[in-house]
């Protein structure tokens, strides 16, 4: 599918005001924490959006609604440990990061976990910073995947250029305006993600009849809201596979940095408030334009098959070339998101846990900024090196990412906020245990059956738990 003029021209605007906002916080950044967190001072409002957009990327516009026109309801349990564990991120992990990072005078989650657990060595700093460095590097790789294909399917540049274009105006403004560009654009980004995922459904619900319409492409594709037709979706696995994606928001390094840089602790009620709004409106949005485009278009075969691009058609097909310029560059936002969040962490990481502990002098502001910016270009290079084969085994590893990262981190953030004195030892043995369940689970094929974060979030927890009441008896003895 080719796009006019119109298309090239909003792409190009729009990637000209991303790069703007980076060149307007260049200015603004002054501190090694302006360029990290945004000197802890970022508004609710932008925390709120940002964190969202950061979360949810491509799959939102892309992925969902691909599996709602292919299945219907099927991804229910996921939507649901969504919702629930964003919920929960907000209310029981935000205020108390937020507070606790600060006390610790942490800018990242690795130095916040090794100084409370008083790691003076730096092993689970280490440890945990491999672990984000890696995993990060290859979703952001994932992420420009993404971004070539979208700019190789719409506008008809080549894949390789799309992704040089993309990541290029990512990484202009991420090294520019460092944290506050990132959280901006994410701003303006979840902006644009929330008003397209609501317009074209609702354009689309009037355009095709509305229920009837629905209804009745539903029965021509035997496809039903209904879930006890479906039996398989009520089944005790699908359902705690489903929701344990919730588990995975309590250890997402680039979606849980966002409540570290709010400016007031006590306006973390009312991000949690419009975070929940946006993703709640924005995930039934989604599912309404699965719904929508079973009646749109009743047979994907005739414009290309590719049901995760019923997006992308049912924009072409309904609005003008100027508005489905907008629009598009929705799809773009959601993608440039995460990714930038990504480079931010995983920069951040390099420079904090190892550029600021391996190098022992005393070391400046402008400085660190520009070792930090170094880093992001640095990552960017790999990320873009690995994204040029889109079809690398290397990035097939991305799958391991959200698994990973809840099933290693999230009981450690949650022991580490909740729990006094916890042992560096044990939180270190309990995140390598974690990460060889999550990898024995899914390469034993079990993960076909039970999601990889269940297991791996509850073997860490228990290993924790156990080894901390071990610790407790042996000292008291």
């Amino acid at each position: 599918m080719k796009v006019g003029i119109e298309t090239f021209i909003t792409f190009g605007v729009y990637l000209l005001f991303l790069i703007g906002i980076g060149v307007y916080f260049y200015t603004k950044t002054d501190t090694h924490e302006d360029y990290v967190l945004g000197g802890r001072g970022v508004g609710y409002w932008v925390t709120a959006m940002s964190a969202q957009a950061s979360d949810m990327s491509g799959w939102l516009l892309l992925g969902l609604p691909g599996a709602v026109y292919l299945s219907g309801l099927k991804q229910i349990w996921v939507i649901v440990g969504l919702i629930i564990g964003t919920y929960l991120n907000w209310k029981f992990v935000a205020p108390k990061l937020r507070t606790q990072t600060e006390e610790h005078d942490a800018l990242t989650i690795p130095t916040f976990l090794s100084r409370k657990s008083d790691d003076k060595k730096g092993y689970v700093k280490t440890f945990s910073a491999i672990v984000i460095l890696f995993f990060f590097t290859i979703y952001s790789a994932s992420g420009l995947v993404s971004n070539g294909k979208l700019f190789e399917s719409l506008l008809g540049i080549d894949y390789k250029w799309g992704v040089l274009i993309g990541g290029g105006t990512i990484i202009i403004y991420t090294f520019l305006g460092g944290y506050l560009a990132g959280v901006w654009t994410d701003f303006f980004q979840g902006i644009l993600m929330f008003f397209a995922i609501i317009v074209v459904p609702v354009v689309a619900y009037f355009v095709v009849g509305g229920n009837k319409g629905i209804e009745t492409a539903m029965v021509q594709k035997h496809i039903s809201l209904n879930l006890l037709r479906y039996p398989e979706a009520l089944s005790l696995p699908v359902i705690i596979s489903g929701l344990g994606w919730g588990l995975g928001y309590f250890g997402q390094p680039h979606i849980i940095v966002k409540f570290m840089s709010i400016k007031d602790v006590n306006e973390l009620w009312k991000a949690r408030l419009i975070a929940m709004v946006w993703v709640i409106i924005s995930l039934v949005g989604s599912i309404a334009v699965g719904l929508t485009g079973m009646a749109l278009y009743p047979n994907i075969k005739t414009i290309s098959g590719d049901a995760e691009k019923i997006f992308i058609y049912m924009i072409g097909g309904l609005f003008n070339p100027w508005v489905a310029g907008i629009l598009y560059a929705a799809i773009l936002s959601a993608i440039m998101s995460t990714i930038s969040a990504q480079l931010l962490v995983a920069s951040n990481t390099l420079t904090e846990d190892f550029y600021k502990y391996i190098v022992k002098r005393e070391k400046s502001h402008k400085e660190l900024i520009w070792v930090g910016r170094i880093c992001i270009i640095l990552i960017f290079i790999v990320a873009t090196i690995l994204a040029m084969n889109p079809n690398s085994q290397v990035l097939s590893l991305v799958s391991y990412a959200w698994a990973g990262f809840g099933a290693v981190f999230s009981p450690v953030i949650l022991f580490i906020l909740y729990k006094k004195n916890l042992h560096w030892k044990n939180i270190l043995i309990s995140m390598l245990i974690a990460t060889v369940t999550v990898i024995f689970w899914n390469q034993s094929g079990l993960g076909k059956t039970v999601y990889e974060i269940v297991p791996g979030f509850i073997i860490n927890s228990l290993t924790l738990y156990i080894l901390e009441k071990f610790s407790k008896k042996n000292s008291s003895n």
